[in-house]
């Protein structure tokens, strides 16, 4: 798994998502963020505002930086470094400060293994699906997912698609093409929030074998049409898409049931997983 260290990226604090971003050759971690994180706050930008009204000097470690929010377009926030995130975190009473601490050094630990070691960071999501609860042959289906996703999208960026939602128009092209659903309506369908929770990590078996071949089909064909900009890779999506609707409805067609599931793993718990 390939993974470019300029690009934003999530990370997660006891199942919450932390925005963060690279920049000046360290991690910036968005503050309003790890006030939510820390506080349960309903309102995590207020208590910010407050907070700099009772100790002005902490604006100081902070850094304005452009991070996508939860309607997908890209706004100014206040971020911190690793290092000045401590600091921060000195000014906010919580009894999850501590863990918090520990968190966050590992994080910056953990980027630094995995720049010089890239299988690192794979063998490292295979243990946070392990400690959630999937399936060890589902967990192999999703990493090898990532690899493929991760080809099909250098591929775009080779062929001047760069903009983050011309990514999301081409991949509800593949999508509605495979199961008749955008990723949006899929989610929806699986009763998943449509911003915080990744839609392939609620797919059972079939559905990630189908969207691995729905996009390995597209990068081929991709390759092959030498399609160019956003107009000509979204013909080629679709025909990868389409390819991998008919391996769907073959497969329906003999086994006697639809792929497009309701299921999903939101519960750990749950008696019966997905098979």
């Amino acid at each position: 798994m390939k993974e470019t260290i300029s690009k934003n990226a999530l990370v997660v604090f006891q199942d919450k998502n932390i925005r963060r971003i690279w920049h000046d050759n360290e991690w910036y971690f968005s503050v309003s963020d790890i006030i939510l994180v820390l506080t349960d706050s309903t309102d995590s930008k207020a208590y910010w505002r407050k907070l700099k009204q009772r100790e002005p000097q902490i604006v100081t470690i902070c850094h304005g930086l452009k991070l996508q929010s939860s309607d997908g377009k890209y706004y100014t926030s206040d971020c911190v470094t690793t290092k000045n995130a401590f600091r921060l975190i000195q000014s906010i009473p919580s009894k999850k400060a501590e863990p918090f601490k520990l968190w966050l050094a590992q994080v910056g630990y953990e980027r630094i293994q995995e720049i010089e070691n890239p299988e690192i960071g794979q063998d490292r999501i295979k243990e946070y699906y392990e400690l959630k609860g999937y399936p060890k042959d589902w967990i192999d289906k999703r990493l090898r997912g990532i690899a493929i996703r991760q080809e099909l999208t250098d591929e775009w960026k080779n062929r001047d698609v760069n903009k983050k939602n011309e990514f999301a128009i081409l991949t509800n092209e593949i999508s509605k093409a495979t199961f008749g659903k955008t990723v949006g309506e899929y989610k929806e369908f699986k009763q998943l929030n449509k911003t915080n929770q990744n839609l392939r990590d609620h797919m059972t078996d079939w559905e990630l074998i189908l969207t691995m071949f729905g996009e390995k089909a597209t990068t081929d064909i991709t390759k092959k049409e030498n399609s160019k900009g956003l107009d000509e890779c979204k013909t080629s999506a679709n025909k990868g898409g389409n390819i991998a609707k008919r391996a769907r409805k073959d497969l329906e067609q003999n086994i006697g049931e639809t792929i497009v599931s309701k299921d999903n793993y939101l519960s750990i718990d749950k008696k019966k997983r997905i098979e």
